[in-house]
């Protein structure tokens, strides 16, 4: 029987803008899911990790992560990084949406694990097609259970 699981997106991102901006354009590309969103990283890291000993996740959900890598508490390179080496994250596909074009900074996100690594345009409408684009990927992309 092949169900469909429905998808949480995560987003950890700090700037309300950008976050709203964010959210709004998925919409617009045809995407309903639930949308959790997280200001920092240490919030984040304690829903996914259980900082106090109990997990967000729920088993047999999908998640997919939205992460910034400037974040007021923490680098969201160190974020990636603990997700992916958490074995009940480690699948957990992440998207880095951020405004640093700095080479060795993309090359040491995929080599932690990121699935995707999109940067941040400056011009407000090339950041509102980038994440409708980015939205049109998700209607297509299959994300793995929490086991």
């Amino acid at each position: 029987m092949n169900r469909q699981v429905p998808v949480t997106i995560v987003m950890i991102e700090d700037d309300e803008g950008h976050a709203r901006l964010i959210e709004r354009n998925i919409r617009r590309s045809g995407i309903n899911n639930e949308i959790m969103p997280f200001t920092s990283g240490g919030p984040a890291l304690d829903y996914f990790l259980g900082g106090d000993g109990k997990s967000g996740l729920e088993k047999g959900k999908s998640y997919l992560v939205l992460l910034d890598l400037n974040l007021p508490d923490m680098s969201g390179v160190d974020i990636l990084k603990r997700l992916k080496e958490t074995k009940q994250t480690e699948r957990i596909p992440v998207v880095v949406l951020t405004t640093t074009d700095e080479k060795g900074e993309i090359q040491r996100c995929y080599d932690l694990g990121c699935n995707v690594y999109v940067t941040k345009p400056v011009n407000y409408e090339n950041f509102a097609e980038a994440i409708r684009q980015l939205g049109l990927f998700f209607t297509v992309v299959k994300v793995p259970e929490v086991g």
